[in-house]
């Protein structure tokens, strides 16, 4: 009696909201039945396999050895630069010897830095016994160098900082120094300047022991001083008198051999003076003071040297055992250090 195989065919699974996923057919052998009559072929059997889309795109991962590769060939340049910018010009021309030969055939001659071992000799580059610093790199550095061995801290100063901030302070120091040799010398001939034009000035002879040099901390003060016999300035007046006037042009003209800054105060004694609109001596010292740069100036002395303009009435007396001595009344002139 003959038989035959049934044939199984999976049914076909479709939605019509959405399109059918792409179908494979993958056949399959089935054995052929044997029988005494005869054999015939099965019909093969279809499977059906849904085959989902994978996650490729921009969720893959191939930008990420992209960007990794980059940035290892960015890090890699950059320490290039710091190493060229770092070394001498010996160990970078060892560098270019031990690559590039003379002949294939030559030994390679290294540099006198190179070492005996190799192109440094097992060195570093930043060695300290192998690496002379120079002032620029020396900062550079201490950067790299380990807290463990003795590198600066984040709140602690490098020591080669320290040491370029101590120059400059030794340098700023001595150049002012040198500053303030050249002013003394410069006063001692001012002062001697004055005192012989007033030697051969008939008129100015007797005024000699009325200008006096006295040197303070801020330079040279020259100070004007009344007496009982002449007075610069009539009582209670801001005028300068004539001979006052003319030894103000002598010393003007020894003052614009320099360019150094200059202050003036005005003195009182302690007599009141009557005025009808209220001046008392706070206001005649200043004012007085004023006179004698108006003169100054007019002489030759630029307007920008003058620093300062005060009255101090009669709160620093030349005689402070007679606060009504003549000589309380004077006219001090500072000439300043440089700075």
């Amino acid at each position: 009696m003959a038989t035959q195989a049934a044939v199984a065919q999976a049914p076909l699974e479709t939605e019509a909201e959405t399109p059918a996923p792409a179908l494979a057919l993958v056949p399959t052998a089935v054995p052929e039945a044997s029988s005494a009559e005869g054999t015939a072929a099965l019909a093969p059997i279809i499977v059906i396999k849904k085959i989902m889309p994978g996650h490729g795109g921009a969720h893959g991962g191939a930008w990420k050895i992209a960007l990794a590769d980059m940035m290892t060939a960015m890090m890699a340049f950059f320490l290039l630069m710091w190493i060229l910018g770092a070394s001498q010009e010996t160990q970078r021309k060892s560098v270019a010897d031990y690559f590039n030969p003379s002949s294939s055939t030559a030994q390679v001659q290294m540099g006198a830095t190179a070492g005996s071992n190799g192109l440094l000799g097992g060195r570093s580059i930043i060695d300290p016994d192998g690496f002379p610093y120079t002032a620029k790199q020396t900062a550079m550095m201490q950067m790299v160098v380990p807290r463990s061995e003795g590198g600066p801290t984040e709140n602690e100063p490098s020591p080669n900082s320290e040491n370029a901030r101590d120059n400059d302070a030794q340098t700023k120091a001595e150049g002012k120094q040198a500053a303030e040799a050249a002013d003394k010398a410069n006063f001692d001939k001012m002062e001697q300047e004055v005192k012989e034009q007033l030697a051969a000035n008939p008129n100015l002879e007797q005024l000699q022991t009325q200008v006096q040099f006295v040197r303070e901390k801020e330079g040279l003060r020259i100070e004007v001083i009344d007496k009982a016999d002449f007075a610069m300035f009539p009582l209670g007046s801001t005028k300068l008198q004539p001979k006052a006037q003319a030894l103000m042009t002598e010393i003007a003209r020894s003052l614009a051999s320099t360019d150094n800054k200059l202050s003036v105060r005005g003195h009182t004694d302690s007599l009141a003076f009557a005025s009808k609109d209220g001046r008392n001596n706070w206001s005649l010292s200043a004012e007085r003071a004023e006179s004698t740069r108006a003169m100054l100036e007019k002489s030759g002395i630029k307007a920008d040297r003058f620093t300062q303009i005060e009255g101090v009435s009669d709160t620093a007396p030349y005689n402070p055992n007679d606060p009504k001595d003549p000589r309380n009344r004077r006219i001090s002139i500072t000439v300043k250090f440089r700075d």
